[in-house]
């Protein structure tokens, strides 16, 4: 065993409330003088894990015998062609494509190994315009999440010499082609600003954000008739519209800015009126419709408190929502012609479905994707009128057959009597009977639900005879917004006390348990660290300088996350929050579980001084048994990008959770 490296410890003092609070490590905020340590960690982790790297390889090279060589996606319409994806042999990005039809033998769009060239990359947008000639992409090769936005000509292949730096999420043309609009980010990292470029001359500021607590995105109707401008904080919203006939019109507000008020909207062209999915006077949202120029809204069907309504989308005839009831997700078919509505639900326990790839308003059918932890991933095309449902593509797993596996939900007590929702995830061989391992994930933050997704690195977790638990906690929105309120603020706690509690319902069914979350989910293994013993714990880009972060509004993700966390200028949420804080509340445990924590330095979610400054205080409270997976160079905060460079990282953390367990082959000797 190599010793770790040594931090430097040079106080500063933090005032607040009356409180004092010493950190000895806040000087690793500064990039220059953090990298050596960087470093160092990244040379210790490379030394105290070599032991794994034959497993590890073994681990990989199965989850890549999982992976097809050669992979293809399912295809879509958009306008005259047919798009689709690709990657060959032995690439780790792959291709974007197009055809005419079944006889063409279609042609390559984007070539993303290209872009790659050999490091990270990552695209932000990827929307060709509505007359198919441009596509508009943009590309980040860093993991910093700031993009280049490209435009490219579909006739001739080549980019035109329009490039935008410093470009976000989402994006949507304008009707004749000629125009896209963007979002741009600010020095935190908020897309604050919505631009407009007009191909081969300039770009225009269309709409700005200036309240700090809002992020600004922008889509277009799938009717084609409108540029919607949707600006968001955790619970409030205000929607714009721009015809995208008249892309130079300034845009309208649909509805204003109430605080505590969302509403999305759609528009259904055939009645030339708003569909909106709002929560107004309605806690788990109703949909409502109005006119396209301003007027009250009226019911369209009677709100069911049982069900969490999501979206709403419109097509020709219908309109097709994205609810869950019960935990469950499902798809709500509404015909507009007075028909009974009528439902689409997953065919396989604990599954998942949505709509995927649907760009024809005038389409008879839409496109719907299925699957669940055990069943690849499938798509299936529904008509809209007949109800039928044909299956068109399922995703490659060779050497993966879904009935040697089972995926079940289970209910789990909380402290306070509450059941929480519990994925389990085994081979139909592995017994739930107190006899095998198991690793715990959790999230449990901003209403997220992870829907389960096939993955080969699972499956091959799995076969190492290894039972997955997905515990769905509040915090999170797998039972609908009052889940998440559960979680949220001065309730965060909860999401903690409910991991526990799934662990400890596992605890009779396994006999070990490991637990991994990443990010606001890394935030929850750090709190749950030290509050009990684990076979190992994995906090991946961890969260854990809560109070410190949450009053620093010169970086990302505070202001606008303040009604997520709370805003710790104010006395009783900075109680609350340095209540839990992980790096405010180091457990006195030199008996701590293994902990792995990871670290990216272009993450702009989770800067790495956090985590850094979290593994330095540890080991200085005498936690023996911690590593520091860092990015040094390029990488963000999920982990390298490519399918085999992040199946490897999949096989280096798996490799670490396994060696935890009695009797795994990857336990040092």
């Amino acid at each position: 065993m190599t010793q770790p490296p040594i931090t430097p410890r040079i106080p500063m003092t933090h005032r607040l409330h009356g409180i004092e609070r010493i950190d000895d490590y806040d000087w690793l905020r500064d990039p220059a003088a953090a990298r050596e340590t960087l470093v160092a960690e990244r040379r210790h982790y490379a030394a105290e894990t070599a032991h794994m790297a034959p497993f590890r390889r073994v681990l990989a090279a199965k989850m890549a015998g999982r992976t097809p060589e050669t992979e293809s996606s399912v295809s879509w319409r958009h306008g005259a062609f047919v798009y689709y994806t690709q990657i060959e042999a032995g690439r780790e990005f792959g291709e974007f494509c197009r055809k005419r039809d079944a006889s063409d033998g279609g042609s390559v769009l984007l070539n993303l190994d290209e872009l790659a060239d050999g490091g990270f990359v990552e695209l932000g947008v990827r929307e060709v315009s509505p007359c198919g000639r441009y596509l508009a992409y943009s590309v980040d090769t860093t993991g910093d999440e700031v993009y280049e936005l490209r435009f490219r000509d579909l006739e001739t292949g080549n980019d035109l010499p329009d490039r935008v730096p410093g470009t976000y999420y989402t994006g949507a043309w304008s009707a004749d082609s000629s125009s896209f609009f963007y979002t741009v980010v600010d020095a935190c990292y908020r897309p604050y600003e919505v631009r407009r470029h007009v191909l081969g001359e300039t770009s225009g500021t269309v709409l700005t954000e200036p309240d700090r607590r809002f992020e600004l995105t922008v889509a277009a109707t799938r009717s084609g008739a409108y540029v919607t401008i949707t600006s968001a904080n955790r619970d409030t919203t205000e929607v714009w519209l721009i015809p995208a006939d008249d892309p130079g019109r300034p845009p309208v507000s649909v509805a204003g800015r109430r605080p505590r008020v969302e509403y999305r909207v759609d528009h259904d062209a055939g009645r030339d009126r708003l569909i909106i999915v709002t929560d107004d006077g309605f806690p788990e949202f109703k949909v409502v419709h109005a006119p396209v120029t301003g007027g009250p809204w009226q019911d369209l069907l009677p709100a069911d408190p049982t069900e969490r309504i999501h979206r709403a989308d419109c097509f020709a005839g219908y309109i097709v929502l994205s609810l869950r009831r019960g935990g469950e997700p499902l798809l709500r078919v509404i015909p507009l012609d007075g028909g009974e509505p009528w439902e689409i639900h997953p065919e396989t326990t604990a599954g998942r479905i949505e709509l995927v790839h649907n760009h024809d308003y005038a389409a008879a059918s839409v496109l719907i994707e299925t699957g669940s932890y055990t069943e690849p991933t499938r798509w299936e095309e529904v008509m809209l009128a007949t109800r039928e449902r044909t299956t068109v593509k399922t995703a490659e797993t060779p050497g993966y057959d879904p009935a040697e596996y089972v995926s079940e939900r289970h209910w789990a007590p909380a402290v306070d009597g509450a059941l929480i929702p519990v994925t389990v995830v085994r081979r139909r061989d592995v017994p739930l009977d107190g006899t095998a391992p198991c690793l715990l994930y959790g999230y449990g933050a901003y209403e997220a639900v992870f829907e389960p997704t096939w993955e080969a690195a699972l499956s091959v977790l799995l076969d190492e005879k290894v039972i997955f638990a997905h515990a769905h906690i509040r915090g999170g929105g797998e039972l609908g917004r009052a889940w998440w309120q559960a979680g949220r603020l001065a309730r965060k706690p909860a999401t903690f006390t409910d991991h526990l509690a799934v662990a400890a319902w596992l605890d009779e069914r396994a006999s070990a348990v490991a637990t991994r979350g990443l990010s606001a989910g890394g935030l929850l293994q750090a709190a749950v660290y030290g509050r009990r013993r684990w076979s190992a714990v994995v906090a991946e880009v961890p969260f854990v300088d809560v109070v410190t972060t949450m009053l620093d509004d010169s970086i990302p993700l505070t202001v606008n996350e303040w009604e997520e966390w709370g805003d710790p200028r104010e006395p009783d949420e900075f109680a609350w929050m340095l209540a839990y804080s992980p790096y405010d509340n180091i457990p006195i445990n030199h008996d701590s579980s293994p902990l792995l924590v990871t670290g990216a330095v272009n993450d702009p979610r989770v800067l790495v001084h956090e985590p850094a400054k979290w593994v330095a205080k540890l080991r200085a409270y005498g936690a023996k048994d911690v590593l520091f997976r860092v990015e040094v160079d390029d990488g963000g905060h999920t982990g390298p990008s490519g399918r085999y460079a992040h199946l490897d990282y999949e096989a280096e953390i798996y490799a670490f959770i396994l060696s935890s367990f009695p009797g795994s082959p990857a336990a040092p000797a």
